[in-house]
């Protein structure tokens, strides 16, 4: 019976595995998926605030924030309508559907509407992969979907290197005076929280860990 139990544990870690795979590394999304949540909340979200979460992808991140806003509080976003399908399985799955949760796919932020100011706008690992005009067109969205007091937070490579990709997206190393420029272009301001590694997002892979965390608001 036990041995049962195991062999049905093992498979169901393969499936979120394989699924989780479309948004990072595959062994590490259950300590991706506890990082957002738990950094969120160090950040005073509080499940009647209203959330967007850009390039939501499979809800790697997005089911425990669903679980924890209030019903229709969850708004996700995402470029790819295979991963958002797989999102959904994964809000079936997880009994989460009477949340209520947004999800949208759009390939074009800068022609995406919703009639929503957020109090928190979030993007895990996703201003990485951006071209320099998706990136300005996504600050534009944060801009004008953003509540006066909200918050837009995002993790970036900084520094200068040689930029490779991965799957279909570039992937991109940025300076501080970079973003902030970008920001204050689009009427925000930014400030630098510091390295991942230092909320706790341990992949043992210095440039996940090392990435730092913008917190960006209205100006």
């Amino acid at each position: 019976m036990r041995a049962l139990k195991r062999f049905i544990q093992s498979l169901a870690q393969t499936k979120e595995e394989n699924r989780h795979s479309m948004v990072g590394p595959a062994h590490l999304w259950k300590m991706k998926r506890d990082f957002q949540i738990h950094f969120l909340k160090k950040e005073n979200l509080k499940p009647e605030h209203y959330l967007l979460d850009i390039g939501c992808g499979t809800l790697r991140g997005g089911i425990p924030l669903i679980a924890y806003l209030q019903n229709g509080h969850y708004f996700g976003v995402e470029v790819r309508e295979d991963a958002l399908d797989e999102g959904r399985k994964e809000l079936n799955e997880a009994g989460l559907e009477e949340k209520k949760p947004t999800l949208l796919v759009s390939s074009d932020i800068s022609k995406l509407s919703i009639e929503q100011k957020f109090d928190y706008i979030w993007a895990f690992s996703v201003l990485l992969h951006m071209s320099d005009e998706i990136l300005n067109d996504t600050l534009a969205f944060v801009s004008d979907h953003l509540s006066n007091t909200g918050a837009f937070y995002a993790n970036v490579y900084i520094g200068e290197w040689k930029e490779g990709n991965w799957l279909e997206f570039p992937v991109v190393a940025r300076t501080f005076e970079f973003y902030s420029n970008a920001c204050t272009k689009n009427y925000l301001a930014m400030s630098d929280l510091g390295y991942l590694k230092d909320y706790g997002h341990i992949s043992n892979v210095k440039s996940q860990d090392n990435q730092r965390m913008l917190k960006i608001t209205k100006n």
